[in-house]
């Protein structure tokens, strides 16, 4: 489809039919008996059949519509949906679209689920508040800063609801050790040390044959071209996660993968939701690990192997916290970690399930635990991360301008070069 064409359906179609969605049209949080939530997913690879899986359990939501460009996946997916719509009682068929345009065009689909691989995360996001979508988007939320900004500016130009994929925020061991850490339960914080992967890499990947029902042209999209190789874009039947994860123009590296979950418990439990480090320290060396970043606060945030792998532990003057997937530990009080917290002591925002949450958000048009700025810091504290990392010297960071002081090369690398006429400030 013409992306000029589409933006200007789109504009018109958000202004005129779906900046208040038709299932709040009855007022605030109204839904009708008979009316639902209906969902279009944008890209279908492994991650999303966990998201449609839990998603659909979420009461009042209908799969309607997907769309890949690969159309071996988009097959499977379609029969998995279909699936969940049939275990809530509902008949409804899910359409298939190659273009994801396409489906943006129909104006019944209220919100996109965008699970794409990263490189394309900023134009669909932008693409669907034009069209006056609310979004799920998988973290981390951009490839550049440069484009998180672009996402949250086109979500409150359109007045969407935006949930970001850093679902630990809904989970109760990492709210629990940010309440603990915000209360001074372990004193005041000095250090905290993030152990998650590597920095991104260049692709050197030999390349291969394209399978038969991926366009692989389609799927590199705004990036700059490189031919397929399998560990990119998996053929059906191969169950690994796709390791375009790891390659610069498609993915941040362990840095945004692992790091968009972990650094973002830190920045949440120091209140740096809208803001970010001021110093970064890499390593005088080429190395995968040792990055230091320095908060305005004083605190000090390594990227470190301190001894559990992805997961964070907090350092302050009467104890530490340490908090994974897999356990909640606090020093020298263990009890702390199943303890509850007094009446008096302050707390943060509440969810127990991330996909209810943006449901709920969409239905109540208010801001969901992971909104986009939240999305984009986290993601941005990735994206700079890596830039240290690759020009090996010391960065100062400007937290409220999101540009470096004084280093107009490192500020180069805040966005990426596109392929043809992409541009996601177009809106």
């Amino acid at each position: 489809m013409n992306r000029r064409k589409f933006i200007g359906q789109a504009a018109a179609g958000a202004a005129a039919v779906t900046v208040i969605p038709r299932h709040v049209l009855g007022g605030n949080g109204f839904v009708a008996a008979n009316d639902r939530i209906n969902l279009g997913y944008i890209g279908v690879g492994k991650q999303s059949h966990g998201l449609v899986r839990s998603i659909g359990k979420c009461k009042g939501t209908v799969v309607v519509a997907a769309s890949d460009v690969f159309g071996a996946k988009l097959d499977l997916f379609v029969e998995a949906a279909q699936k969940v719509n049939e275990q809530a009682g509902l008949t409804q068929k899910v359409d298939k679209y190659k273009y994801y345009r396409e489906l943006l065009e129909r104006k019944d689909i209220d919100a996109v689920v965008i699970a794409s691989p990263d490189h394309w995360h900023a134009q669909m996001a932008v693409d669907s508040a034009k069209a006056g979508k609310d979004i799920y988007c998988e973290k981390p939320l951009a490839l550049t800063v440069a484009e998180g900004r672009a996402m949250v500016k086109a979500a409150r130009k359109y007045d969407r609801v935006f949930q970001t994929g850093n679902m630990q925020r809904s989970w109760r061991d990492f709210r629990h050790a940010v309440e603990l850490v915000r209360n001074g339960y372990i004193g005041e914080i000095k250090e905290i040390n993030v152990n998650v992967g590597e920095p991104v890499k260049q692709c050197s990947l030999p390349v291969m044959e394209v399978p038969p029902t991926l366009d692989w042209n389609e799927w590199v999209g705004p990036s700059l071209y490189r031919g397929y190789h399998p560990d990119l874009a998996p053929p059906v039947g191969h169950d690994q996660w796709a390791w375009w994860r790891g390659y610069r123009d498609f993915g941040g590296g362990m840095i945004t993968d692992w790091g968009a979950h972990m650094f973002d418990i830190a920045q949440w439990a120091l209140g740096m939701d809208e803001s970010g480090p001021v110093l970064l320290t890499p390593p005088s060396e080429p190395a995968d690990i040792g990055l230091s970043m320095k908060y305005d606060n004083g605190v000090v945030m390594n990227h470190k192997k301190w001894g559990e792998g992805n997961a964070v532990q907090f350092i302050g003057t009467e104890g530490r916290i340490e908090v994974s997937r897999s356990f909640l530990r606090t020093f020298p009080n263990e009890g702390l970690a199943k303890a509850d917290l007094k009446p008096s002591d302050k707390r943060v925002y509440v969810s127990d399930n991330h996909y209810q949450d943006w449901i709920d958000a969409i239905k109540k048009r208010s801001r969901p635990i992971s909104d986009v700025e939240t999305g984009h810091r986290t993601s941005s504290v990735c994206n700079i991360s890596n830039i240290a990392y690759e020009l090996q010297r010391p960065l100062q960071w400007n937290p409220k301008k999101e540009e470096f002081v004084g280093d107009a090369y490192a500020n180069l690398m805040l966005t990426r070069p596109f392929r043809g006429k992409w541009n996601f400030n177009d809106f």
